[in-house]
């Protein structure tokens, strides 16, 4: 696979859950996908449907910052936005296989999303 072909399988799909349609973005997600973070016992298709679509009622925004790939691995950097943050950042990497992805390593502070007493960033 090029780097061009796993760049627009990523990009496909992080378009597609950022705007809040999450049947289009596991169509590119392979049926065994492997996701480390937030829960390590994500291993499948269905149980990353699940927590996705828990959290994209929340989000409000997720502009990025950049984007790495090389190969058949693809990085994104960006700020998955709700009422709570706008300026936590995330990363994922990506790793892209036969045209779907088959393990996502997510990153981002925690921290971040959680109220604060004072109100929103």
């Amino acid at each position: 696979m090029t780097t061009t072909d796993a760049l627009a399988v990523v990009e496909g799909y992080h378009e597609a859950w950022t705007s809040g349609d999450v049947d289009r973005a596991m169509a590119f997600v392979a049926e065994s996908v492997a996701c480390y973070a937030p829960d390590p016992e994500v291993t499948t298709k269905d149980q990353w449907r699940a927590y996705l679509s828990g959290f994209v009622p929340m989000l409000t925004g997720a502009p990025e910052l950049t984007r790495m790939s090389e190969g058949n691995r693809v990085s994104l950097w960006y700020f998955p936005q709700t009422e709570v943050t706008t300026t936590t950042l995330a990363n994922e990497l990506f790793t892209v296989e036969d045209g779907r992805i088959v393990e996502i390593r997510l990153a981002f502070d925690r921290l971040g999303y959680l109220p604060r007493p004072d109100g929103p960033e």
